[in-house]
């Protein structure tokens, strides 16, 4: 196999997961199953931020499988992830998340941090930081 097929598969891999991390938790945060809830109740934001982060997260997931539009999505789960993770770390949430007797056993958080790595992966793929340099660079020529 040719060096950059190998690269783009491992990309559409990368993009696939991604998608699916974001697109399988939709169910939860829409139905308004109790784990999602409580998990939005202890971060306060519950209902609106729950159906606000699954709207986006639905976005998000579509775009990772369109052309071009996978390095917008790959940012933006960047972000969401970092927020994500930071809620296990810096509140009563906690990274392994307990709610009436249940535990995940740290899974929302490892999606977290996975979707985190895999996103910041396609970011450096899509070569985001020349672009971001170009686009400093071109705005204090101006």
């Amino acid at each position: 196999m040719k060096p950059k097929r190998k690269y783009r598969t491992v990309e559409m891999l990368l993009r696939i997961v991604t998608a699916i991390i974001l697109i399988q938790t939709l169910h939860f945060k829409f139905s308004g199953y109790p784990d999602a809830v409580y998990v939005f109740t202890v971060i306060g934001m519950e209902p609106w931020g729950r159906f606000g982060i699954g709207a986006i997260e639905l976005i998000v997931g579509i775009l990772f499988f369109l052309p071009n539009l996978w390095k917008i999505a790959a940012v933006i789960t960047s972000g969401l992830m970092i927020g994500a993770i930071g809620f296990h770390l810096f509140s009563s949430l906690g990274v392994v998340v307990e709610y009436d007797g249940n535990s995940d056993g740290g899974q929302l958080f490892a999606m977290a941090v996975t979707a985190l790595l895999f996103s910041c992966i396609l970011m450096y793929r899509a070569n985001l930081p020349e672009m971001l340099r170009a686009i400093l660079k071109k705005g204090k020529n101006e």
